[in-house]
């Protein structure tokens, strides 16, 4: 997964881009992670903050892949201009003032991808923390089983592993991926790329193993953290591990 950083460096070539952007955006969207149906279709919300905006977009970046502009309409404008990959499924609505909503119809396993809300002002965009949009399929490619373990509450300040045990047997040749997924904290959905740790049996069953560290946890921390391995152009999902944290400093 690319990380957020170069996915900015990126857009920049379109226009500059401030520094504080992931810091201080002007913009409220639908975060975490979201689950759908192949078929169904799903709407993605984002709203502007800001009167001096001057344009609206939307962008899709798929795991592993690189950022892809879907959609681009003039703040006063209500209709908006869709690129031509993304024409016959993908429609953005809004009003005058603030709502800029994307809606994928007839949702394909090709559409999970994280999906960002951009914003246009002075000449800097500005993006929403992304949404990752999950679409479960009927049949699968893949046979695998994600187990993350409960744990305990955290106080701030404490540091903890997050582990994750996925068993795999994969019906099509080509790579697998580990990713963390974060629910709820106040941060971008989609975490880089795992760098666990797998191996082959007899019987072609991978067994990975996975850790995400959380050092001096912060209310900022808490939310459902999911590993998920990303195959044969689908992902499977564990059920989580919730990260409460109580007390105070």
């Amino acid at each position: 997964m690319m990380p957020l950083y170069i996915f900015l460096v990126l857009i920049s070539q379109i226009c500059p881009v401030p520094a504080d952007v992931d810091k201080t955006p002007g913009i409220i969207q639908d975060s975490g992670v979201k689950t759908a149906k192949v078929g169904e279709d799903v709407t993605l919300r984002c709203f502007c903050q800001n009167d001096a905006v001057t344009f609206l977009s939307w962008y899709q970046q798929s795991l592993g892949g690189k950022p892809q502009i879907i959609s681009t309409r003039m703040k006063h404008k209500a209709e908006a201009d869709i690129y031509p990959a993304y024409k016959d499924r993908f429609q953005v609505s809004g009003n005058q003032d603030s709502s800029n909503h994307l809606t994928i119809k007839d949702l394909q396993a090709s559409d999970s991808a994280t999906y960002f809300c951009g914003i246009l002002e002075f000449n800097a965009i500005e993006f929403g923390q992304g949404a990752f949009l999950h679409v479960k399929t009927s049949s699968s490619n893949i046979q695998a089983t994600v187990h993350q373990p409960e744990l305990e509450p955290l106080r701030p300040g404490d540091s903890v592993n997050l582990s994750c045990t996925v068993h795999a047997k994969s019906l099509c040749d080509g790579h697998q991926s580990l990713y963390w997924f974060r629910h709820g904290a106040s941060q971008p959905a989609v975490m880089d790329p795992s760098t666990g740790q797998c191996s082959s049996s007899k019987s072609q069953v991978k067994n990975c193993t996975s850790n995400l560290a959380i050092k001096s946890a912060s209310s900022s921390d808490a939310g459902m953290y999911y590993c998920a391995l990303e195959s044969c152009g689908e992902i499977v999902f564990g059920n989580g591990t919730r990260v409460k944290i109580v007390g105070r400093w």
